[in-house]
């Protein structure tokens, strides 16, 4: 696989594709951005600001989402600084995208109607059912993705103004030979470097950590110890397929369905028909002589006939039903069993037909067929008793909707149940959309004041239906101290490893800048790897956008840095050489014809490098301190 991987990376097509993806690379990062040390705001952009309540807004808003879709694992993300500073950065560099966006669609004059907004959110097939949007399916989706119905039109809006945005500007688009290799020089750059890593999972057995350390912390991050909420469900399941198995078809039921259903099985006119097909209507006309005068069509196909398939049978074609039968043939409007046709003309040459039986419409035996209706009767059989057995479960958890006694004898059989779980663990067979959203529907569920009670049935894919009664319900809550005890001691003793980590990363960056890093590095048995090249296509991609920031050594002399990797590890980088992308005469002709037919998302990015050059941006302090 890895070998394959690597000739694909030599592709120039793939190469064009890598590049289109990771231009946004270039275009993203505050770190070039000026710093004001006195407002209090995130960010100033051509003198808009941007709040720290908007900031937060939208940090606190992804935040979340990550929560509930990673749900238990996302403590051990929220206890990574790391990963947490660059979460935020991402909040601040979307809005400042946002902000740049929005001045520049309002100076286009491009704006979106809430009228708009709606067309395009119900135009999403995700929110479709049977091609109609579906109001409850819209819900549930945003819902589970961490956004509110204000968040994701507000997103949407944004998405609407976009598409406006590429069609101005993408709509013709010609690319000069100097911006196609200034292009694929940029994008397709290469970067020697070396790496030094401290490791965060060794340092982190070394950290020691008090009670009081961990109850702090736990004190100041006890939402992210969050007890999803859970739920055990005691159900009643109806299953079609398994009624089916139960069905005894008889003789007399098969018959009463074929007498029924007879125009169903009709079977219609056929014709058996022989062909032979000559490159010149000479040699038609000249064959069909000696057809009249008695000649035998089947030695003669086997001789003449151009179409090497109808010829080895000496020209028979076999029985054809009408929408079987080619025009040619039918032009031939043979009515007669052993007729033949004069010389047609066709896209294949010349052709002499001759029909060699006629079968009248006739409704097939019910011998040929009872096998297959014997089916279809258990599966209608099995359909209505499925149906019946709905209403009759349906009814009886209504009328006594304090249990699922009286539903358990309507369904003669009883009810199963479940043991806790939560949205994200659901059983396997009650994992069904429809299912999910009504158990964790607080009608089910009850309140103080009100008990619970037993759904209506709930159809699913499959032929399946369910009746379901919440068993037991544990609301959402924060975890008790001794019950993440073990968790929080390690992730303070991480986050521990990760400060000392980031501070002596620091010292040694200064070192190494003032060419002392040998013994700063001596001094934590840390060393640098061997010289490896990176394409801003590398697996890390905060590591590699750490590396590709960096600006490029002068003089031989490297150029030194610090970041992250994925891990969560602290690196020092040496930056040692700058390689351009290029790429030969052919590549680079295929180059500029992909950027041509993909010039409009090329040229938005142009457009995006051009609003962050041309603008004048600012960081509030406190947002630089915090990076």
């Amino acid at each position: 696989m890895m070998e394959k991987l690597r000739a694909a990376t030599n592709n120039v097509a793939l190469k064009i594709i890598i590049a289109l993806i990771i231009l946004s690379f270039i275009l993203t990062g505050v770190s070039g951005y000026l710093i004001d040390e006195t407002d209090n705001y995130a960010a100033k952009v051509n003198g808009k600001k941007i709040s720290r309540a908007q900031l937060e807004e939208v940090f606190q808003g992804e935040r979340s989402r990550l929560q509930q879709q990673l749900g238990e694992q996302f403590s051990t993300l929220a206890g990574n600084e790391g990963y947490m500073q660059q979460l935020r950065q991402q909040a601040l560099e979307q809005l400042i995208n946002n902000t740049l966006l929005d001045q520049y669609t309002e100076k286009l004059g491009l704006t979106v109607s809430d009228e708009q907004v709606k067309a395009s959110i119900r135009q999403i097939p995700y929110f479709q059912t049977n091609n109609k949007f579906d109001n409850a399916k819209y819900l549930n989706l945003i819902t589970s993705m961490g956004y509110t119905a204000e968040h994701f039109a507000r997103l949407q809006r944004q998405q609407v103004i976009m598409k406006q945005l590429l069609q101005a500007v993408g709509d013709s688009e010609f690319i000069l030979p100097q911006e196609a290799e200034a292009t694929s020089k940029l994008i397709l750059q290469q970067r020697d470097v070396r790496l030094a890593t401290f490791d965060i999972n060794k340092l982190q057995t070394r950290q020691k950590v008090t009670e009081a350390e961990l109850q702090t912390y736990y004190d100041q991050n006890e939402n992210n110890f969050i007890a999803p909420e859970e739920i055990k469900i005691s159900f009643i399941e109806i299953d079609a397929a398994a009624i089916q198995d139960k069905i005894i078809v008889n003789e007399k039921d098969i018959q009463t369905y074929y007498d029924r259903h007879k125009d169903n099985y009709k079977q219609p006119e056929r014709k058996n028909f022989s062909v032979i097909q000559f490159k010149t209507e000479k040699e038609a006309e000249s064959t069909l002589s000696e057809l009249k005068n008695g000649a035998d069509f089947a030695t003669l196909a086997k001789q003449r006939s151009t179409d090497i398939i109808s010829r080895k049978k000496g020209g028979a074609l076999g029985w054809l039903q009408p929408e079987t039968t080619v025009d040619e043939l039918k032009q031939a409007n043979l009515t007669e069993k052993g007729q033949l046709s004069g010389v047609i003309k066709s896209s294949v040459g010349y052709l002499l037909v001759r029909l060699n039986d006629i079968q009248t419409e006739q409704i097939k035996p019910l011998s040929e067929i009872q096998i297959e209706l014997a089916k279809q009767v258990r599966q209608e059989k099995a359909l209505d008793a499925y149906y019946a057995l709905q209403q009759k479960v349906s009814a009886a958890a209504t009328n006594d909707n304090d249990s699922l006694a009286s539903a358990e004898k309507a369904a003669g059989s009883k009810a199963q149940q479940t043991g806790w779980f939560t949205r994200a663990t659901v059983p396997a067979e009650l994992n069904f959309k429809p299912l999910i959203q009504t158990m964790f529907d607080d009608t089910l569920i009850g309140t103080k004041e009100r008990a619970g009670g037993n759904s209506d049935v709930i159809t699913v894919e499959g032929d399946k239906a369910f009746v379901i009664r919440v068993a037991g319900h544990k609301a959402e809550k924060i975890e008790p101290f001794k019950q993440v005890h073990n968790e929080i001691t390690a992730l303070v003793k991480r986050q521990k490893a990760q400060q000392f980590a980031q501070a002596e990363g620091e010292k040694i960056l200064a070192a190494l800048k003032q060419d002392k890093g040998a013994a700063a590095m001596k001094t934590v048995d840390l060393s640098f790897t061997e010289k490896k090249t990176l394409s801003r296509s590398a697996d890390d991609e905060l590591l590699t956008k750490a590396i590709f920031r960096l600006a490029p050594p002068q003089k031989n002399k490297p150029v030194y840095g610090l970041s992250q990797d994925r891990q969560g590890n602290v690196v020092l980088i040496e930056l040692l050489n700058v390689i351009p992308g290029k790429l030969s005469q052919d590549e680079m002709k295929t180059f500029i014809s992909q950027m041509q037919q993909g010039a409009s998302g090329i040229t938005f990015a142009t457009l995006m490098a051009n609003l962050h050059q041309q603008a004048t941006i600012k960081i509030g302090a406190t947002e630089r301190q915090s990076q």
